[in-house]
């Protein structure tokens, strides 16, 4: 391949990589994907994975192409299906398109069909490049790649924080801490979740709807709203059972946590998971292990201080984003962001990979992996 056509790849890869995005908070638990149909260097269609169940990226964009689809080349930023799903394999489309070369920017992370779709291609006689903006491909698809590589969910911690570092003061007022531009991108990250997470201490405190109001067409996605809950302490007239109607709600108990009150929640719309519980609350690896058994991919969890410090102290979070406002509490009794297993030593700390700053106004969000490699 010349340095020419690599550079051309790179290009129509990157548009397909935007065209994917466009399936957030649509298509999980499928990825999302981009595809773009190319004669010469012109587009001359373009499709993305729309929702799930819905047809795939390269079946409409081909679909999209028709006729002058033969001889083109296919950019998808996701190896094509060969397999039999919710949709006929991706494959059996392309070959029948005619196009003469497919460039693919990672293979299926599944390790039931990784490589299949490539080799299938291949064996008809169509060229296939792979490995095009490979890591691009991947960190878009980070929930979809890690629960079907190892069952589990993708962990987001997120919170909003005072430059002194409390989620609340010491009355357990929090709001609000961060503006309204911060609090509506925290609702997009709701929207694109499969589930969001708070412990029964803040679900007491702020009496939370946790659903993601945000404008969108189609109609944002709602996620399943999961309260840790070990004695199903939960109020009946908490806004999350008054709404358990509307909204998913999952309450997660302990085995001991009274038979009445689930039942109660139950009849209230609510679905009760019971786990295994102890002293530090519910078993986390225990939960993720359920939660992704449930088919969700990707877990936003917003606290409290507790919460956040088990998921940190368990190795269980992914990455994260805290919302830095400006004010300052001065207050030596609020509550922490973090409360967690106490590191003596600074090399005991945390790691955090590939930080990214973003503003929102006068707050400032800080991003980054807890892992510090891609799935």
């Amino acid at each position: 391949m010349s340095r020419n056509d690599s550079s051309e790849d790179r290009f129509f890869m990157k548009r397909a990589l935007r065209l994917a995005a466009k399936g957030a908070g649509r298509t999980s638990p499928n990825p999302m994907v981009g595809a773009v149909v190319v004669r010469g260097k012109t587009t001359i269609a373009e499709g993305f994975h729309e929702f799930v169940g819905g047809p795939h990226a390269e079946v409409n964009a081909l679909r999209r192409a028709g006729e002058i689809a033969r001889g083109a080349t296919l950019y998808v930023t996701l190896e094509p299906c060969n397999h039999q799903g919710r949709t006929p394999p991706c494959t059996r489309a392309v070959l029948d398109s005619g196009v003469a070369r497919v460039v693919i920017g990672m293979e299926d992370p599944n390790p039931g069909v990784r490589g299949g779709g490539a080799s299938f291609l291949r064996s008809h006689g169509l060229q296939v490049h792979a490995g095009i903006l490979e890591k691009e491909c991947r960190a878009l698809n980070q929930p979809f790649i890690k629960h079907v590589t190892t069952g589990l969910p993708y962990v987001t911690l997120k919170a909003a924080v005072t430059l002194d570092g409390a989620i609340a003061s010491s009355s357990g007022d929090s709001k609000w801490i961060s503006n309204e531009r911060s609090r509506k991108f925290a609702h997009r990250l709701r929207c694109v979740s499969d589930g969001v997470l708070i412990g029964i201490g803040t679900a007491l405190a702020d009496d939370p709807l946790l659903s993601a109001r945000i404008r969108r067409r189609p109609a944002c996605r709602q996620p399943v709203r999961i309260v840790l809950d070990s004695l199903l302490r939960l109020p009946l007239e908490s806004a999350l059972v008054r709404t358990a109607a509307q909204f998913p709600l999952m309450v997660v108990c302990g085995w001991d946590a009274p038979r009445a009150r689930e039942e109660a929640l139950v009849d209230a719309g609510a679905e009760v998971v019971r786990l295994s519980s102890g002293k530090g609350g519910i078993h986390l690896p225990e939960l993720l292990g359920a939660l992704g058994s449930k088919g969700l991919c990707s877990l936003l969890v917003e606290g409290g201080a507790t919460v956040l410090g088990a998921f940190l102290d368990n190795g269980l979070a992914d990455d994260f984003h805290f919302f830095y406002a400006p004010k300052v509490l001065g207050d030596p009794a609020g509550i922490p962001m973090i409360r967690g297993r106490a590191r003596e030593r600074m090399a005991d700390a945390v790691p955090v990979f590939d930080v990214r700053v973003r503003r929102f106004g006068e707050d400032v969000m800080l991003s980054g992996r807890l892992t510090e490699h891609l799935y």
